[in-house]
């Protein structure tokens, strides 16, 4: 190809070659242009990225608009709700449930055992008191019951210890008792060796003991039976409240879901979407499940607590009022008058005036423990008691004067003799009750197993009809959706 010559003019139009650029013009800058030329205008700024939630309202706005949109917002809502109180009953009856299981299997064994370790450290202290008045031939029943009440308190030592928290004050309270037992048990074996020796300090010894005892030992247990005790009525508490939000949720749940059949009826005039009906099939039957359920577990819970818990506090406190009242008749004769106390502006033994105290207490008890009997196999063994407790306070009356006039064996015999001694009357009172609580310990357990049974499977049932009460609530709306299609 022919190429012009340098300087020549530009080739004519039409040649095929194609003409070279102009050359730009100072007046006109080029874009980008650092020098001379003026510099280019800022691309404008892009607009604030919008928030998922906002664009999510607008959808919703936008499906609003027609009616596939609205039953599918329907839907959804429908199956939230009924979701929400399946879930919502599930997790409050299953608490309640769980609360009921430690009333009958934790708290109340736990409060029995407290009290036990009670009795048995005051039986072991009544029984150490006997023997010692038995002199140097101390009886084989004696010591064997004052072995058995320290071997009782010791295990249920280990018992409270493995079921308690490490940093409650239960666990303080062991580990003090714990300490305190062993104690104990040393001064009652020098209180038996310088009996036994007829050194008349085995009765300081035995006293030492008696005021361990009384002053260390049996307060603690006492405060180790009231935590417990007050851990009972917080476990009652949470069985029986009631499930004010699973109650409400479920109440809006049916009235969304008749408010939807009503809608369709309206609209399609159809009287029934069985979808929609099998929803709220399922959810009245969890709500009726649970009223009901719930309603029968709290009056068997209730009834547990009025006829069993309250009877068996009572008894305990008597059987423990009864069992001081003998360690202090006991140690009115060990000591002598060696202890007295100022009453009612009178000088008195003060063993003795523990013991009248101690019997006040132990008639108040029988008294409630009466009035709290719903049967007879509950009220023969109170009464029973009671009229050992009255002859009781006859025969000590006559230890009592013949003590305070000199002589000392005729009120002994009075006393631990054999027939007609106030300890048959004890014997008799203490049997009695173990009865008595054995009665209500029954009662107590059967009327909680049957609250924990009123809740048993309530929790997964209300979890699968709530699930199949959203299943139909979508599938309701979903066949009212094919109808667009």
């Amino acid at each position: 190809m022919n190429r012009p010559p340098k300087g020549s003019a530009a080739p004519p139009p039409g040649t095929g070659v194609p003409a070279p650029p102009a050359a730009p013009s100072p007046s006109r800058p080029v874009p980008g242009q650092r020098g001379g030329g003026a510099p280019a205008s800022p691309p404008p700024p892009a607009a604030p990225r919008r928030t998922a939630f906002a664009e999510g309202v607008d959808r919703l706005r936008a499906a609003a608009v027609t009616e596939p949109g609205r039953l599918r917002i329907i839907g959804a809502l429908l199956a939230a709700l009924v979701v929400a109180f399946g879930t919502v009953a599930a997790w409050q009856m299953h608490e309640r449930s769980a609360a009921a299981d430690d009333v009958l299997f934790r708290s109340q064994p736990l409060t029995s055992d407290a009290a036990d370790i009670y009795r048995s450290l005051a039986e072991a202290n009544t029984a150490a008191s006997s023997g010692f008045l038995a002199g140097g031939q101390e009886t084989e029943e004696s010591r064997e019951r004052y072995e058995k009440g320290i071997r009782t308190a010791a295990e249920g030592l280990v018992t409270a210890a493995a079921n308690s928290d490490a940093d409650s004050p239960s666990a303080d309270t062991i580990g003090r008792l714990n300490r305190l037992l062993p104690e104990y048990k040393g001064l009652i074996e020098r209180a038996r060796t310088y009996n036994r020796q007829g050194f008349p300090v085995g009765g300081a010894y035995l006293r030492y003991a008696n005021e361990k005892m009384q002053q260390e030992m049996l307060p603690a247990a006492e405060d180790l039976y009231k935590t417990e005790n007050r851990r009972l009525d917080a476990d009652y508490g949470d069985a029986e409240s009631s499930p004010w939000a699973a109650i409400a949720l479920g109440v809006l749940a049916l009235a969304a879901l008749a408010w939807a059949q009503h809608r369709t009826y309206r609209r399609t005039n159809r009287v029934l979407n069985h979808g929609l009906v099998t929803a709220t099939a399922g959810t009245a039957v969890v709500l009726l499940w649970l009223l009901v359920g719930h309603g029968v577990a709290r009056s068997n819970l209730g009834d547990s607590y009025d006829h069993g818990v309250r009877s068996l506090n009572v008894l305990h406190d008597a059987r423990i009022a009864s069992l001081k009242a003998r360690g202090n008749e006991n140690l009115t004769l060990v000591a002598r008058g060696a202890e007295t106390k100022k009453a009612a502006g009178e000088t008195v033994d003060a063993y003795d005036l523990d013991f009248g105290k101690n019997m006040d207490a132990l008639g108040k008890g029988l008294a409630e423990a009466a009035r709290l009997a719903d049967d007879d196999a509950g009220e023969r063994p109170v009464a029973a008691a009671d009229g050992n407790m009255t002859e009781w306070q006859k025969r000590h009356a006559r230890a009592r004067e013949q003590d305070e006039n000199g002589n000392y064996q005729q009120a002994l015999d009075l006393v631990i003799g054999g027939k007609g001694a106030t300890v048959e009357c004890f014997d008799g009172v203490d049997a009695s009750l173990a009865t008595a609580l054995a009665h209500e310990e029954r009662e107590f357990r059967r009327a909680a197993g049957d609250g924990l049974d009123a809740m048993d499977h309530l929790p997964q049932g209300a979890g699968v009809l709530a699930a199949l009460g959203a299943a139909g609530a979508l599938l309701g709306i979903g066949r009212r959706l094919s109808e667009y299609r």
